[in-house]
């Protein structure tokens, strides 16, 4: 079972990308630091500083300016989650957050899955006002009880 979200960034589609996949740049709307560039076959350790946490994801596939897949999460396979980015106009990009891997038979799905919901909401809309409106400090507003 999968979790689909889809945003309209107004800016280049390589400056959406980077966004992700260079390190100086992922802290100012995500994680608040990524180990490394990310790039097809590495494991990248990402920071989450205010809830003094860390996990490790591992990125299996980069197409640049158009796809990045990595898999994630607490279960034994962990999810795998495809970001795809197409340019539809000129400094238009949309992007595109797929999330697979939810186990249909979990009492918990429905929960999980706006769960989920809610946080790609959260992080595209960080994406959306750090690169159009230069706004970095969004990214830690969620307080988790």
């Amino acid at each position: 079972m999968n979790n689909l979200t889809k945003m309209k960034i107004v800016k280049p589609i390589n400056e959406v990308f980077e966004a992700f996949v260079d390190p100086a740049k992922i802290g100012n709307f995500w994680f608040s630091s990524s180990s490394e560039r990310w790039e097809q076959g590495k494991t990248v350790t990402l920071r989450y500083d205010e809830y003094d946490a860390q996990l490790d994801i591992e990125v299996m596939e980069i197409e640049i300016n158009k796809k990045i897949v990595f898999q994630w999460g607490a279960n034994e396979k962990g999810n795998i989650v495809t970001i795809s980015l197409k340019e539809v106009e000129h400094s238009n990009t949309i992007i595109e957050v797929n999330e697979e891997g939810f186990n249909e038979n979990d009492p918990e799905l429905v929960h999980k899955m706006l769960d989920n919901k809610e946080g790609w909401v959260f992080m595209l809309t960080c994406l959306k006002g750090y690169l159009e409106f230069g706004v970095n400090k969004l990214r830690a507003g969620l307080v988790k009880d």
